[in-house]
């Protein structure tokens, strides 16, 4: 059986040591979610490697995860719980015990709680996918505590929003019929880095006779591959979207009685795209606009055609109308009668049919309280602001675990003067000390994946799946669980749900049709679902048909069109997606991996390197009106004209000046859903040599 995988192996001796394979789940933020069999020898991983039985897995795992077991026996992995003894920001901390750990935090936290619970913000996101070391034990001990909540939308929300608002839920085709398909748009996404599993299917589409597109202002590696690409400007697929349209309305590639029956609103967007000629489009988008056509005509005249839309392209102002628009163009053409025809952002919704999230999270607990709801994409603003009318108690202290604000939330300078804050009381549970681990007063060693019990959906694919533990903790490290669990008990709550296991979690979670045995022995189970799952309409809006009423093109809040004076000062569109070999900022700390990205780096296209005196290899400063970040550049033609590309997300202390690509992202929200608009981002960028002589001062 092939296996990809990093060896850690047991000491020889002259006994054999008795193998056991385990069942287990990818947690990282990834689409593919991935069916794992862990092999352990004396409390030892052996290999790692994807389940050959998983449809979607198929037996492979990527690059990252492959390398697991390192990140488990990483040799700086924290593995006792920490006090800091030093200034904030400064790593300065010293081990304590467990007991003094838990009885310091759950008296600060209960002095607090004493004068206003809601001065307490819980701050996490999808360090780990899984819904028991999530948002379970967790949720119930910040529900029972009546502490803020959090509004969780830093990577998906915008897209989420768009696909409630025109699908009734975040619903999509199933991940194997892509191979099926005969024209494939991939749009947004770098599938090789980020959707390898997709990628596969795609490969054997393409390899069947199917004909890919990819729609990405990078000239990325998934581009590479596919047989066009389209680079059009950051924040401008809904523009788009809606030419494609007016192409498909003027030639009459359209499935009428499908539009009839299963489309509200469709007479108000018909009117609206025919006012976006490919002309147009063209000149908002940046690109050519009978390559809009070839596209245009690409889509509409094949079938099944599919078009897997991935989240880089909702991360600008405009992205939740976008993704509307880009959700409504297989109803257009009909895709959707056909399994291997229509769209895939998401499948996270079919997941309600199988998961009981209010069973897990308890909200009952609020006993009728309603707290103040603090969004996380503007943490850099909720930490810096006072008490006061229409905002409430200021933050006093954060409880950060399955996440990395610090490194990952924009505008960072604004979220690191917040961390830095004396009278902030904050709590890290973390595997090791990253950047908001260094802010922390408290940092409590938590468990890795292997070492844990979890319960896992998707939102690439419909299985759900059981993660069982395969080693031992390390060192003193718990479950976040676990964590909540004893804190809970040290703040003396005595309801029964605190003391739930994992495992009685787990199967209060699972609606009749998922049974926890049959996830014991198999590790997953296919949802219950038809193959085509809207051929006859049935999407899950109040009318039962796609909803297009109100869907249009919103510009960027930063774009040489929409901001021409701030275009003047920063000329430069910058986009910052993940590095191929990190995950947000996960990995960027295995040795192996990080070695392979070798260091922060700014894509500049020639263009707009030469007339800038840059070269490949040299220092740059990129630059707005947020901040400054200084960098390597790499002229390249990955990235498009007046576009440049950070690539993240480095933790700040790897980089240059102790900053990454963050500094200079902003926290203005999308048109939907409440999330970040970390690619709607205007910057210069000059050599750093330039930059420093000019600001010396001047000798005599």
């Amino acid at each position: 059986m092939p296996w990809l995988g990093l060896c850690h192996s047991a000491p020889m001796s002259s006994t054999a040591i008795a193998e056991r394979v385990v069942r287990g789940a990818c947690p990282h933020d990834c689409p593919d979610t991935c069916a794992m069999r862990v092999t352990v020898a004396d409390d030892r991983v052996i290999r790692i490697q994807g389940d050959p039985d998983h449809p979607p897995t198929h037996g492979a795992l990527c690059t990252k995860v492959s390398r697991y077991a390192e990140r488990v026996e990483h040799p700086e992995r924290v593995l006792h719980p920490m006090k800091r003894i030093g200034p904030k920001g400064s790593g300065q901390f010293e081990r304590v015990s467990w007991d003094e750990a838990l009885s310091d935090i759950a008296q600060r936290l209960q002095a607090i709680a004493a004068r206003d619970p809601q001065a307490i913000l819980p701050y996490s996101y999808a360090g780990t996918m899984g819904l028991l070391q999530g948002e379970s034990m967790a949720a119930r001990f910040f529900h029972k505590l009546g502490a803020s909540l959090l509004d969780r939308t830093i990577c998906a929300s915008a897209g989420a929003a768009g696909l409630q608002a025109t699908y009734g839920g975040k619903l999509g085709m199933h991940l194997e019929h892509f191979a099926g398909s005969r024209l494939i748009v991939i749009w947004g996404s770098n599938s090789i880095a980020s959707n390898l599993h997709f990628w596969t299917f795609a490969q054997q589409a393409k390899r069947a006779g199917a004909k890919l597109w990819c729609i990405d202002p990078r000239r990325s590696e998934t581009a590479d591959k596919c047989h066009r690409h389209l680079a059009l400007k950051p924040g401008t697929d809904g523009a788009l979207a809606l030419s494609l349209m007016h192409e498909l309305i003027t030639h009459g590639w359209l499935d009428a009685a499908y539009i009839d029956q299963h489309v509200e609103g469709w007479p108000e967007l018909r009117e609206r795209a025919l006012q976006w000629p490919p002309e147009r489009a063209a000149q908002v988008c940046g690109v050519a606009a009978e390559d809009i056509r070839e596209l245009a005509r690409d889509y509409g005249s094949t079938q099944p055609a599919a078009i897997r839309l991935n989240y880089g392209m909702q991360r600008v102002r405009g992205g939740g109308n976008a993704v509307r628009l880009v959700a409504l163009l297989p109803c257009l053409t009909g895709a959707w009668r056909h399994p291997s025809g229509g769209m895939l952002l998401s499948a996270s919704s079919w997941f309600l049919r199988a998961i009981d999230h209010a069973a897990l999270q308890r909200p009952d607990l609020l006993a009728g309280r309603q707290p103040r709801t603090l969004n996380m994409s503007t943490i850099g603003d909720e930490l810096l602001r006072e008490a006061g009318p229409g905002f409430g108690p200021k933050v006093e202290a954060v409880v950060v675990y399955n996440s990395n604000p610090v490194a990952v939330a924009p505008e960072s300078r604004k979220v690191v003067q917040g961390f830095a804050r004396e009278d902030l009381f904050t709590v890290v549970l973390e595997h090791f000390m990253t950047d908001t681990a260094d802010h922390a007063d408290y940092v409590l060693p938590a468990t890795t994946q292997l070492e844990h019990l979890d319960l896992h959906t998707s939102y690439g694919h419909t299985y759900v799946l059981l993660n069982q533990p395969s080693l031992t903790p390390r060192g003193e490290a718990r479950s976040n669980t676990d964590i909540f669990r004893a804190l809970a008990a040290r703040m003396g709550f005595s309801e029964p749900c605190f003391a739930d296991s994992d495992e009685a979690m787990a199967r209060q979670a699972l609606k009749p049709g998922i049974r926890f045995e049959a996830l014991q022995q198999h590790g997953w189970q296919k949802l219950p679902l038809p193959e085509a799952p809207f051929a006859e309409g049935g999407f899950h809006t109040p009318s039962g048909k796609a909803d297009a009423r109100g869907a249009d093109f919103v510009p960027n809040y930063e774009s040489a069109d929409s901001a021409p004076a701030l275009a003047q000062t920063y000329p430069l569109a910058m986009i910052s997606p993940p590095a191929r070999h990190f995950l947000n900022s996960t990995f960027v700390n295995v040795k192996s991996l990080r070695s392979i990205e070798g260091e922060p780096l700014l894509e500049i296209h020639p263009d707009d390197a030469t007339p800038r005196g840059i070269t490949s290899g040299q220092l740059v400063r990129v630059f707005n009106g947020r901040g400054s970040y200084r960098c390597k550049a790499e002229v390249s033609t990955r990235a498009r004209p007046g576009v440049v590309v950070g690539l993240g997300i480095w933790w700040r202390k790897f980089g240059v000046d102790g900053t990454n690509v963050n500094e200079l992202t902003g926290q203005q929200l999308t048109d939907l859903g409440r999330a970040p608009t970390f690619y709607d981002c205007l910057v210069q960028v000059e050599a750093a040599e330039a930059a420093a002589t000019a600001s010396a001062p001047a000798t005599a």
